[in-house]
Formats: C-alpha cells, sequence, structure tokens
C-alpha cells in the first residue's frame, strides 16, 4: 500500500505543477494581446512576425492536437482551422491574408480548448507511454506557448506606437565581473537524459572532450560593442565573413536594430520609448554576422556550443554538469533576468547569485547568445515526438543560440536548452560573449 499512495501522491503533485504552469502560461499570453486593442492584434507588425491573434489561436491549437486529441483521445474542437495554424503550411509574410479566427472567437476557442485540456488532467494516468511519461505532453505545450509569448513579446518590440507594455528596471550591477574565464581541458557531460521536460534536441547525454579555453565572463556589452562601432567595424571588410559582409552591405546594417543617433552617443528603442544606450547593459539585436565580425574585431570568435554548455553547467569540484549554472534548482529572481519581469537586458554584475562555479556570469536570461554551431542533433538524437519541432531544421542554415533572453520563460530556460534561427535574424532578443583559444601558458594545470 505504501508504494501505491506514494505513486498517487506523486502523480498528485505533478498534476498540481502542471495546472499551475499551464495556468501561469495563460496568463502572460494573456497579458501580451490584451495589452492592444483589436486592430493592433490583426495587423502584421513585420513581415518576420504573424499577426498576435495568429499566435493567439495558434497556441490554442496545439493544445488541441497534442493534448486534448492525442493524450485525451477526444473529439476535436475546431478540426476546420488545423491547416490555418499550421506554421509550416502558412508563411508568416502570408498569415495576415487568411480567414483567421476573430479576436474574440480565437479567446473563446483557447477557452474551451483549456477546459477539456483541465478536465483531461483530473484524470490522466502518467503511464510509460513516452509522450504522457512525467507529464511530458503538457510541458511541451506549457514550453511551445511560452516559446510563443517570447515571439509576441518581440512582436511587441516591433510595433510602433506609444508603449503598452511596462515593467519596473533591471537590478543595478552587485559585483565586478572579470573579463574572461579559463575553462580547462578535459570531458563534460553535454545534453541530458534526466530532465522529465527536456525536448528532443536537448537529448542523449552525451561525452564531449574539449581542449583548453578562454570564456568572456559576461556577455558583451554595449559600452565594447560602440567601440567597435567608433572603429569602423561597419566598414572594414577584414572582420566580417563574406556572407556576412554580404548581408552587411545588402541591409545596410551599421549598428544594432533599433539603434538611432543621439547627438555624440546612441539611443535604443525599446517597446515604444527611447532610452540612451547604456554602456554596461549586454548588447542586443544582433544578428550572427555582427556577433562574428565584433568577436574577429577584438581577436577573439565566437564559443561553440559545446564550449558555451561546458561554461554554463560543468561544475569542477564534482565533474558532473548541472542542470543551470549555479545548480539544479529552477531559477529564481536572484539568479537571472526571465520571464518578463523586466524589459531589457540587466547590467553586468546584476545576477552574482546565478553565476557558474568558474565564476561566468549571466549565461541564463539576458540574451540569447549566439555561438558558431550549426544546428544537428546530438549524437545518438531520436526525433520525438514529430520531425518538425527540430530535425526539419537541422542543417548548416542556422546557427545555435543559448541561454534565453529577458523574454525566456524558466518553463523554456535550462543549461542544456537550444534555439536556433538564421544568421541574419536580429528581431530576436540575440546577444553574445566570446572565447578564444587557451595559450599554452594559460592551459598549463
Amino acid at each position: 500500500m505504501t508504494g501505491t499512495s506514494t505513486q498517487s501522491t506523486g502523480a498528485e503533485q505533478l498534476r498540481s505543477r502542471i495546472a499551475a504552469e499551464l495556468a501561469r502560461t495563460r496568463a502572460r499570453t494573456a497579458l501580451l494581446t490584451e495589452a492592444v486593442d483589436e486592430a493592433d492584434l490583426v495587423r502584421q507588425h513585420s513581415p518576420l512576425m504573424s499577426p498576435l491573434v495568429w499566435d493567439l489561436a495558434h497556441v490554442g491549437n496545439q493544445e488541441e492536437l497534442w493534448l486534448v486529441r492525442d493524450v485525451g483521445g477526444r473529439e476535436p474542437v475546431r478540426r476546420d482551422i488545423d491547416d490555418l495554424y499550421d506554421a509550416f503550411k502558412q508563411p508568416r509574410r502570408d498569415r495576415p491574408t487568411l480567414p483567421l479566427l476573430p479576436p474574440q472567437e480565437a479567446r473563446a476557442y483557447l477557452l474551451t480548448v483549456r477546459g477539456k485540456v483541465l478536465d483531461l488532467l483530473d484524470r490522466v494516468a502518467f503511464t510509460e507511454r513516452p509522450l504522457v511519461a512525467d507529464g511530458f505532453a503538457f510541458g511541451m505545450i506549457v514550453q511551445h506557448e511560452q516559446q510563443h509569448d517570447e515571439t509576441m513579446l518581440a512582436t511587441h518590440q516591433l510595433r510602433a506606437g506609444p508603449a503598452v507594455l511596462h515593467a519596473p528596471p533591471p537590478p543595478e550591477p552587485r559585483v565586478r565581473v572579470d573579463a574572461e574565464v579559463l575553462v580547462p581541458a578535459g570531458e563534460f557531460t553535454m545534453g541530458t537524459d534526466t530532465d522529465p521536460w527536456a525536448l528532443d534536441n536537448e537529448r542523449p547525454a552525451h561525452r564531449v572532450r574539449l581542449p583548453a579555453y578562454v570564456i568572456d565572463a559576461a556577455p558583451v556589452t554595449n559600452g565594447r560593442y560602440r567601440e567597435f562601432i567608433a572603429d569602423g567595424g561597419y566598414d572594414d571588410p577584414r572582420w566580417w565573413s563574406p556572407d556576412g559582409w554580404r548581408h552587411r552591405r545588402e541591409a545596410e546594417l551599421v549598428a544594432p536594430m533599433h539603434w538611432r543617433r543621439d547627438g555624440d552617443g546612441w539611443a535604443c528603442r525599446r517597446f515604444g520609448q527611447w532610452a540612451p544606450v547604456r554602456d554596461d547593459e549586454p548588447v542586443v539585436h544582433v544578428c550572427f554576422h555582427e556577433a562574428q565580425a565584433y568577436a574577429a574585431w577584438a581577436g577573439k570568435r565566437l564559443p561553440t556550443e559545446a564550449e558555451w554548455e561546458k561554461a554554463a553547467r560543468w561544475d569542477p569540484a564534482t565533474g558532473r554538469s548541472r542542470r543551470y549554472p549555479w545548480g539544479d534548482d529552477d531559477p529564481t529572481a536572484e539568479h537571472a533576468n526571465l520571464g518578463q519581469r523586466h524589459l531589457w537586458p540587466a547590467p553586468v554584475g546584476a545576477y552574482p547569485a546565478g553565476a557558474s562555479p568558474l565564476g561566468v556570469h549571466q549565461l541564463i536570461g539576458d540574451v540569447w547568445e549566439w555561438t558558431s554551431t550549426p544546428f544537428r542533433g546530438h549524437p545518438g538524437f531520436t526525433a520525438f515526438p514529430y520531425r518538425e519541432y527540430s530535425e526539419v531544421f537541422f542543417g548548416d542554415e542556422h546557427r545555435v543560440l543559448r541561454g534565453g533572453s529577458f523574454g525566456t520563460d524558466r518553463a523554456a530556460c535550462r543549461g542544456t536548452f537550444r534555439n536556433w534561427d538564421f544568421p541574419i535574424r536580429r528581431q530576436i532578443f540575440s546577444g553574445f560573449r566570446c572565447a578564444r583559444d587557451a595559450r599554452p601558458e594559460e592551459a598549463q594545470p
């Protein structure tokens, strides 16, 4: 009886956790879609982004497909809209012309789906079936909606008009951060087999051996990036790859996205408000090519994905890989700038509690960090539960980003979480840090 009672208690705790995550996530979706009027909801604010009302109904449709129909085996709520909200069938540029659900109908649809999901949650058995073990399907849907919430946040950054989103500023610096950190040579475990809600591209865990290298202790700041601009970095092809230089010229890049000249300095636009660029904040809204050019100008390079993950997870005292830089506990407001708690990156040194054992800061939150690695599966990768989440994006066309941003929720961010995008994209909340090979005298134990 004890074993059965323990299993029952564990299942009830899991149900409570899932219900709380579903509610917390939906509250964020509501905030992002209720902050604007219906005209703004149906408008396309950039050809790179969907109308907000498309994202709204899309998260409900995915919840219906996976939880109501697949896990629950229930009859469809709205089979007639499946094609409208299929991201692979409907390119973003075409979505405003589709017969989308009007805002009120979309909200009603989400309410209906959520009611069926909560009814299912009350009675679902968390069996060994991979889709439902440890509540994976529910966790996948929470992460999917949070990812679209971050996408909608990026749409808010692109929209014209007065500010509609508000949040307190991030904390001020609490410690001084060293410039660079040496990561000694050796093996570490990359990826995971144990995180129950980890997605397919984070699996399986595998051993990776790296030579000694040096990585920036913090993301590259606005101040350092302004030096690159002032030194003519955007005008000197020496620092750019051939593809990067071609894109810089075609797109007429001269500074990070949302920057403009302000007297002798720079200002940036944040969700409808202009503010002076602050030198100690991580630079944001730069593409891979810009990050790569800066790194070359600085005499460094972008880290590989494996280098980034070792710096973020490896504990030299135990040799094990942690879930986060600070340990295995979920992030709090003391650890990282996540979850739209603030609306821009925190200055360097604001989160000492979130540093890794080696002293690398702000690896989680603030800005997604470009790496030099093309997006591919880990050795032994298996697509689950569908190829379209990760596998169809594998190849040289996409570069991996790690760490999450101020707009990333804690449910969709951990030391193994992998994001990816085209090297030209910078509407995302993207920044970077640099790395370099360790010199022989540095690499000595």
